[in-house]
């Protein structure tokens, strides 16, 4: 459901930044039904990839082979992507806020932490500079608090000012895919706000994944379930080894 529903969210002829995991499924997926001149770009700086096969890590040789281009880690992030070329960015992360703030870097205090984590990478740059960020991960209490531990990837509100008082080119994380709903970033609060519901979920199955008190659209849209071309896709075709389809 979420590599479906984030792979509508594509469309076609866009710059897509896009890393390994479900939106690399979801992109793939995008590529294979509605958008087919979809620009996929590797942060390892495969530029056009047309991968035959699910690659498996943003350097496996599958983005080398029939990509427009190849080059530096550099080229990727400061020709194209703070260039302001890069239409869509995918995120996730261990903690996400109400204002779409995300954290990759520890889980307590920065000085004392009780986790660890594997930190960045390209994700704030992504954040800040991709014209709109798309965030994907499951929804539970602990991965959505009100507020995150530490503000690895700005969200709409990093430390309650807007991102253009702090001078962010992109629109950040606009939408929230999750397992059970989509949140969308409100104009004018810039909170997460439940948009729409999967099939068969109700509100409160949202708001006991979430550590906020969770605003809601007037109307809630409704989202639809696979079709029957996508899961062929999804399951036979993309990810038939169940790399990412673990469930």
């Amino acid at each position: 459901m979420m590599a479906a529903v984030a792979a509508r969210e594509l469309a076609d002829g866009e710059v897509v930044f896009v890393g390994i995991g479900l939106p690399n499924l979801a992109c793939n997926l995008a590529r294979r039904t509605h958008a087919p001149h979809l620009v996929l770009i590797y942060e390892s700086g495969a530029v056009g990839a047309v991968p035959e096969r699910l690659p498996v890590s943003i350097g496996d040789p599958a983005l080398v082979t029939g990509s427009l281009m190849v080059c530096g880690m550099a080229g990727v992030f400061q020709l194209m992507l703070q260039n302001g070329r890069i239409e869509v960015g995918f995120l996730g992360g261990a903690q996400v806020d109400r204002y779409g703030n995300i954290n990759t870097t520890v889980i307590g205090p920065y000085e004392r932490p009780a986790v660890r984590l594997p930190g960045s990478g390209g994700a704030a740059e992504i954040a800040i500079h991709a014209k709109r960020t798309l965030i994907v991960s499951k929804l539970n209490p602990r991965a959505f608090p009100e507020r995150v531990d530490f503000i690895t990837s700005p969200g709409q509100r990093p430390d309650g000012k807007r991102r253009r008082e702090l001078g962010m080119p992109g629109a950040g994380p606009v939408k929230v895919i999750t397992d059970k709903a989509i949140l969308e970033a409100d104009e004018e609060s810039g909170e997460m706000t439940l948009a729409a519901l999967y099939p068969g979920v109700a509100v409160g199955d949202v708001q006991a994944g979430v550590g906020w008190p969770l605003a809601r659209r007037a109307r809630l849209g409704e989202v639809a379930p696979p079709t029957e071309t996508e899961l062929h896709l999804l399951r036979d075709v993309l990810d038939p080894r169940k790399l990412y389809l673990k469930g």
